[in-house]
């Protein structure tokens, strides 16, 4: 396979970038150096180019000017020249989107042989990868890595909204990082923007070997005592990063300056590379914040720095039994979160955004709001104040780390990448499996493999019925190397996604109004507040489910509740600690009968399959004689509970195994069920 990147903005070089050089010279290109570099490596990978804007400017670099860079055997960096030949910040890259199309379209006219996948990045270079898929049909993916309605500006930018929209419509794939920008900021741009979204974690390069001279030649001019614990950050001096809060703090607290020094690298901000009047206002800023008599010796803000620099500041920090911070307004996903983790330094970061998944994930720190000072002082103070603590942040983050890893994310896109090429048409099924993932489908690789050979050749119409997203669903379905459904039914039976006419996932609208006509969200959700719901993330949220936490006695009690309101709303308990409260024409079975209305399969050709409360609704369908049931033999009491045993399959086998007895017991699997896998299963 031959894959090729685009991204037009920054600074873009291998190995080494001069990160913060510019504003647009940032994590973005972090991410496509790591992931390109793992992708070279794949031995089902050929070639592997990323596709930049050349420009002139001696002081960013005479690099930048060469058209064909290689970097490694199979990895190299092409440049498109334009007749602007200047650097160009990313606000000013739309004039020159038209010019750098028609200069990419003729590169791959001209071309030997022509990717077989585009991957942009950002939405200009989604104009570039859509024109080429026009001309040559070569699909397209696309990571936005920041999305402008995320950003809280007083005034938008509709165009650049507007070609995000586009981008994540009419991408063959969205490939994103975070929970958050999967689930919560995709969902800004509309219905059809998260019908092709997929969630993959990408990696993080394991720390290099550092030279403690040179964090210590960096400090020394601005430091009285270095070798004091350090409050490290590091961005792009831009108001969303929030530099200055973290200044604010730091300068307001004696306890902080009594016990650590602050560190903040805010970019290149040495003339003549600044130029930017953001980033010179931010600095500005700083400077004014951390002047003050008092702090002179306790921080530093040095001008400039080398990656090698940076590398040996973050060990330096956990040396110093220090901590990385990061309080940016909204942070899409947070590598230096993943980088401070390397390195055995704990975080305190903001909850806004993909830090706290990877806080979460790792457990090697503390997610706070980014505009609550003494919060953020408390969880510095903290961390620093207790040894046990930071003991156990430092250690959980090495530990945990390796989850994020470039080889994985490139299997895991490698496999996204398969899926854009047009699938087999499903001719007239004669059967329709709905199963939910978790602990149904999943908790056994052996049996998963089984299944998966079954419905190679089953000629079902495979969906599955989870309390998952549609991209949480299709990420474990990934890790359990599971078929991919035709059709996926999620968040507890309130969204549907089928092929459209064109053979593409799209939501099914027509499901989507039906449970708009009798669900007033807003009046729901206030319902809940007074109720005194404990509420789930904000990623459990969604258009037509609000999540909380309680036990199925809770669950009664606020179906009670909202029934003397007259509130209509249906309350959904399962595994004994969650609420989910939905329309009532929605939830597992509805969806069920609406899929199968649509593929035209009778419901006594409709086989369902769970282990858990959320999936009652469908069983019971199945028991009152609407299609056939599959209780796995791993199921949880509260469903055995409520539904008895007659009317539906219980299987001894667990797990995929169950579901594949249960087809075997209704005649759809002969060959399906192996002893030994039964045995393994259980």
């Amino acid at each position: 396979m031959f894959i090729c990147h685009i991204a037009l903005g920054g600074c873009l070089t291998a190995p080494n970038v001069n990160y913060g050089v510019t504003e647009d010279t940032g994590g973005h290109i972090t991410y496509i150096l790591g992931a390109a570099n793992a992708q070279a490596q794949r031995k089902d990978v050929d070639a592997v180019q990323i596709v930049t804007r050349a420009f002139e400017d001696p002081a960013l670099g005479l690099i930048h000017a060469q058209t064909n860079q290689p970097v490694t055997q199979k990895l190299s960096i092409r440049r498109l020249w334009t007749a602007q030949r200047a650097y160009l910040r990313k606000e000013d890259l739309a004039a020159e989107v038209p010019a750098l199309t028609r200069a990419f379209l003729d590169n791959l006219e001209r071309a030997p042989r022509r990717p077989d996948v585009l991957h942009a990045h950002f939405a200009d270079a989604a104009v570039l990868a859509f024109a080429a898929r026009d001309r040559f049909g070569i699909p397209v993916i696309y990571t936005p890595h920041s999305l402008a309605l995320s950003k809280s500006t007083a005034t938008p930018d509709e165009p650049r909204i507007e070609a995000e929209r586009r981008a994540l419509c009419e991408a063959d794939a969205v490939v994103l990082s975070s929970r958050d920008e999967a689930e919560c900021q995709t969902a800004a741009y509309g219905r059809g923007a998260q019908a092709r979204v997929h969630r993959v974690s990408p990696g993080v390069a394991l720390p290099r070997l550092t030279d403690p001279t040179a964090a210590r030649a960096l400090l020394e001019p601005h430091l009285a005592n270095p070798e004091r614990p350090m409050l490290f950050a590091v961005a792009r001096p831009v108001a969303r990063k929030n530099l200055t809060t973290l200044a604010e703090v730091y300068a307001r607290s004696r306890k902080l300056q009594e016990r650590a020094n602050l560190v903040i690298l805010a970019g290149q901000h040495g003339d003549p590379l600044q130029a930017n009047a953001e980033a010179r206002a931010e600095v500005d800023r700083l400077r004014h914040i951390l002047g003050a008599n008092t702090l002179t010796g306790k921080v530093a803000l040095p001008d400039r720095h080398s990656q090698a620099e940076v590398a040996a500041l973050y060990d330096w920090a956990a040396r110093s039994r220090g901590l990385f911070v990061n309080l940016a307004l909204h942070e899409p996903f947070g590598l230096t979160i993943l980088e401070a983790a390397s390195y055995g330094v704990p975080v305190v970061a903001t909850q806004e955004g993909g830090p706290a998944d990877i806080v979460a994930d790792l457990q090697h720190g503390i997610c706070v709001p980014p505009r609550d000072h003494r919060a953020i002082e408390t969880a510095l103070l903290e961390l620093l104040s207790d040894a046990k603590a930071w003991d156990a942040a430092s250690l959980a983050g090495q530990c945990n780390v390796g989850r994020y890893d470039w080889a994985h994310w490139a299997e895991d896109v490698q496999a996204i990448y398969a899926e854009t090429r047009p699938a087999t048409p499903l001719h007239a099924p004669t059967l329709m499996l709905a199963s939910d993932i978790d602990n149904t489908l999943t908790g056994c690789a052996a049996s998963a493999e089984r299944f998966g050979a079954w419905h190679k050749g089953s000629g079902a119409l495979f969906a599955v019925a989870s309390g998952r997203t549609l991209s949480e669903a299709r990420r474990v379905l990934r890790q359990w190397k599971l078929p991919t459904p035709q059709v996926f039914i999620t968040s507890v039976g309130t969204e549907i996604y089928a092929p459209d006419a064109q053979g593409r996932l799209a939501l099914d609208n027509d499901f989507a109004l039906r449970l708009d006509a009798g669900w007033d969200r807003a009046a729901v959700e206030r319902a809940l507040h007074r109720f005194g719901l404990t509420w789930q993330p904000k990623v459990e949220q969604r258009q037509w489910k609000l999540s909380g936490y309680g036990t199925a006695w809770d669950a009664a009690r606020l179906q009670r509740y909202l029934g003397k309101r007259s509130i209509a709303a249906r309350v959904v308990p399962s595994h004994g600690r969650f609420i989910d409260v939905l329309p009532r024409a929605a939830g597992k079975a509805q969806a069920i009968k609406a899929v199968a209305r649509r593929m035209q399969i009778p419901l006594s050709q409709v086989v369902v399959a769970g282990d858990s409360g959320n999936d009652l609704d469908m069983l019971q369908a199945a028991q009152a004689g609407h299609g056939r049931g599959i209780v796995v033999g791993n199921a949880m009491d509260e469903l055995r509970r409520a539904l008895g045993p007659q009317g539906v399959y219980m299987s001894d086998a667990h797990h995929a195994a169950g579901v594949l007895e249960g087809l075997s017991a209704f005649g759809y699997a002969p060959d399906a069920m192996d002893p030994a896998v039964q045995v393994a299963a259980q």
